[in-house]
């Protein structure tokens, strides 16, 4: 999905992602054989670089608008966000963290230059002042964040190896 003239990577790490956390539309109690009334969707966008989170709930709303939503409502449950980050690829700390990672399992690492706003990174980056590096032990049928959610005994194995040689070849004096 996403934009068609972004490249496959660009879609992973160079887009918004919106999701819809929970929906319900009418009465789940009282079902009737019609089209719900009322509906009502707790939504969640996350945003990279380059996107505005001050205008984000009036876009929505001038989107909305020019495709005849008028009369949706949209409320904005706090204020509370996580700014969107973009490392420096080109820092040493990254080429020496690749180069422990490919060292350690054998293939280069895929390399994501964004952190979309859902994590409190830019503490690091943009408070402090500090490269950050995420190593990710996952895989794509995890259900991340679900109540479901799971890992796997290889992705552990695999992810201890990782770890246990960056740590080790940051060790060391080069």
């Amino acid at each position: 999905m996403g934009d068609p003239s972004l490249t496959a990577a660009e879609r992973l790490y160079g887009g918004n992602s919106f999701a819809v956390l929970a929906m319900r539309a009418g009465d789940p109690d009282a079902p009737q054989n019609a089209i719900a009334g009322h509906a009502r969707a707790t939504c969640q966008l996350r945003f990279v670089v380059g996107t505005e989170p001050a205008n984000i709930l009036a876009d929505l709303r001038a989107h909305l608008d020019q495709a005849g939503f008028d009369r949706v409502e949209i409320t904005a449950e706090d204020d509370v966000f996580f700014p969107a980050t973009r490392g420096d690829l080109s820092g040493g700390w990254l080429k020496r963290v690749l180069a422990s990672v490919e060292a350690t399992t054998g293939q280069p690492p895929d390399l994501l230059p964004n952190l979309a706003g859902s994590l409190p990174n830019h503490v690091f980056t943009d408070l402090l002042g500090l490269q950050t590096i995420w190593l990710p032990h996952s895989y794509n049928g995890c259900n991340q964040h679900a109540p479901d959610e799971h890992v796997l005994k290889p992705v552990c194995e695999d992810a201890l190896g990782i770890m246990a040689g960056v740590f080790w070849d940051m060790g060391e004096v080069n």
